[in-house]
């Protein structure tokens, strides 16, 4: 078997291990599972190691993976991974020297055009694995490649080598989709990690029908996806919150609008949300994590005007 041959098979399975792990897992996964990875011929393949651009020794010349480690709420990331202005994912060298193997060997995929694994930490321990992505520039300046994110399957009819400019608009187009989820689903798991996967009204521990809402939206100039900025809400208190059925005071108590208050119909509306006019909300362990009082004045004020 040639070491093409070789490289393609190993890369084929493991997308395949990754397809029934996030099925499975949904669409975190482990930091121990991708260390363990999987079986190929006899030989165990992990899929993440010590540093950030990962090569399993079965391969012969190309990394299998790259990573960007999970953030810790207040600090900044060893590497400032982001967006560049083409549109695709920046992704740092590994040290200052463009000529390390590890950037070589990205270099390498970059040439031959081969799929990686992106593996985004979204809180210590967990990851979110994006692929196939594939190097697509070199910024030796800025020690960084570009990389873009393409979709696993592309029905093709009958053009195999698909226009180049229609290749890069449909990898923009799918990167900044990737781009959104993978910081949607990283504010979820900071903000149910600080919540110990409950509900800050209920206490339901179902992580299935929990949420992060945010205190302040998207859309605000302060509303950063920020656990302080954010409430481990289930489906029904978090619809109830952004509706401004029932609204949270800067002294964390919870306040059901005067309308639903007076309204009967049946157990449901007495248990699921009256019965919580009044209580006080679940907080985060550490007091650094509790949401902002001021970002719950902003909000509590929208509540009133509202009500």
């Amino acid at each position: 078997m040639s070491e093409a041959d070789l490289d393609t098979r190993v890369r084929t399975q493991a997308f395949q291990f990754l397809t029934e792990q996030t099925r499975f897992h949904s669409e975190v996964v482990p930091r121990d599972l991708l260390e363990r990875g999987f079986d190929f011929e006899g030989r165990r393949v992990p899929l993440i190691g010590p540093q950030g651009i990962f090569k399993p020794a079965v391969l012969a010349e190309m990394p299998i993976s790259i990573t960007t480690v999970p953030v810790r709420e207040g600090e900044a990331r060893p590497y400032d991974d982001g967006v560049g202005p083409d549109g695709f994912l920046r992704y740092r060298y590994r040290g200052t020297d463009p000529g390390h193997r590890d950037n070589q060997g990205l270099r390498l995929a970059m040439g031959r055009g081969v799929p990686l694994i992106y593996l985004y930490g979204v809180t210590p321990g967990r990851y979110m694995p994006v692929w196939p992505v594939y190097i697509v520039r070199d910024h030796p300046a800025e020690l960084a490649f570009s990389v873009a994110v393409d979709a696993p399957y592309m029905p093709v009819l009958s053009d195999f080598k698909p226009d180049p400019n229609s290749l890069e608009a449909r990898r923009a187009y799918i990167t900044a989709l990737t781009q959104q989820r993978l910081h949607q689903q990283g504010f979820r798991e900071r903000v149910l990690r600080a919540y110990q996967e409950q509900c800050a009204i209920c206490r339901l521990r179902h992580d299935e029908l929990l949420n992060a809402a945010h205190i302040l939206p998207d859309s605000h100039p302060k509303g950063e996806p920020i656990v302080p900025n954010g409430l481990a809400l289930c489906a029904l208190h978090h619809a109830a919150f952004d509706s401004n059925i029932l609204g949270i005071r800067p002294d964390f108590i919870v306040e059901v609008r005067m309308d639903i208050l007076r309204e009967q119909d049946g157990p449901m509306l007495l248990h699921g949300l009256q019965g919580f006019q009044g209580k006080t909300i679940l907080r985060p362990s550490s007091r650094a994590l509790w949401p902002r009082v001021d970002f719950l004045a902003e909000r509590y004020e929208g509540f009133r005007q509202a009500s």
